[in-house]
């Protein structure tokens, strides 16, 4: 609490005199319904979760990966992170999202934009399952991800081939989401834990330049928390992201927890103006995602971290990152 309040007294220095408190109605831009167990509170708990944070819309969907109780562990683990066993893709993910949402009333679904994720992003199947459970649940699916790609130590952990954003598979998925006209969500890392550089660049660049009629949304801007665990801080990536937005009118970018810190805001939580700078150039390309997983207590804390940030953007530009930009990018009419 000390901490918070130092934060709004640094932050009410840095605005001046005069400046007003603002209420934001929110979309989130990226929940999982389910954990990686596949498990989840529910929807009551959601929704009562949503109407206390002020978050009128959110995206929702699944985990593309079940993580295993390893017959050699004595006790279950409580995160994907908790052992070494295998982590192994899990196409079920989809139909618990879709059955949850269809137990919603008419208004209560409205609040909710389902995205597929329970496809292997290894494999050129892919795009059938995809076809398959748009056919399945027709006007149900409005976006495509989170896609695993880069994804720290669960990439190591998930059983099979390294997924990348680049692949052949995931072209073909790009194709499909251009003709459907889903946005796809896509986890890349921008570079390992210990490369001080954009190792996996190309990876996000490709398919970007190669698809321009694909709607990109890059989830966390390519950090992540166990790459900050190690590096601390990205020096390259404000350089690397304002080239890509000024190049790639088709990418919009996740600004998720991992993207706050130590990015957005600095030690004392004040707003860097880099990046302020930067989102004023982009008013139209950023939005704001909670990133929970299964479990929804927490979700108006991850929300209300963002608001010494948007406080100190212009407030048409604060309005959209928080709720419009997210509604914008989703397919037409939806």
């Amino acid at each position: 609490m000390i901490a918070r309040a130092l934060a709004c007294v640094a932050l009410t220095a840095w605005l001046g005199p005069g400046a007003e408190a603002r209420e934001y109605r929110y979309s989130d831009a990226h929940l999982h319904y389910v954990d990686f167990f596949q498990e989840s509170e529910g929807m009551p708990a959601l929704l009562r979760a949503m109407d206390a944070a002020g978050i009128d819309q959110s995206m929702i969907s699944g985990i593309p990966v079940a993580k295993k109780w390893h017959e050699d562990e004595p006790k279950r683990p409580r995160y994907y992170a908790g052992d070494d066993a295998d982590a192994y893709w899990y196409s079920a993910t989809d139909t618990y999202v879709a059955a949850a949402l269809q137990q919603l009333s008419g208004e209560q679904r409205k609040r909710f934009h389902p995205f597929l994720t329970g496809f292997n992003p290894v494999d050129k199947n892919a795009v059938s399952h995809i076809e398959r459970m748009l056919d399945l649940y027709p006007g149900l699916w409005q976006g495509i991800g989170e896609v695993f790609t880069r994804h720290d130590d669960l990439t190591a952990l998930t059983s099979g081939e390294t997924p990348r954003a680049n692949n052949e598979a995931m072209t073909r998925v790009y194709h499909l989401a251009a003709e459907r006209d889903l946005p796809v969500l896509l986890h890349s890392n921008i570079t390992s834990k210990r490369e001080r550089n954009p190792l996996y660049l190309a990876e996000i660049e490709e398919p970007l330049r190669n698809h321009p009629h694909t709607r990109f949304i890059w989830a966390h801007a390519g950090s992540s928390m166990e790459i900050h665990r190690h590096q601390t801080q990205m020096d390259f990536l404000l350089p690397v992201l304002t080239r890509l937005l000024e190049d790639y009118p088709n990418l919009y970018v996740d600004l998720s927890w991992s993207v706050l810190k130590p990015y957005l805001l600095d030690e004392q939580g004040v707003p860097r103006e880099p990046w302020l700078a930067l989102v004023k150039r982009y008013p139209t390309r950023f939005m704001l995602g909670s990133d929970v997983v299964g479990r929804f207590d927490s979700l108006g804390k991850e929300m209300d971290s963002f608001r010494s940030f948007l406080d100190a953007l212009p407030e048409d530009v604060a309005r959209r990152v928080a709720k419009d930009n997210f509604l914008a990018v989703l397919p037409k009419g939806k």
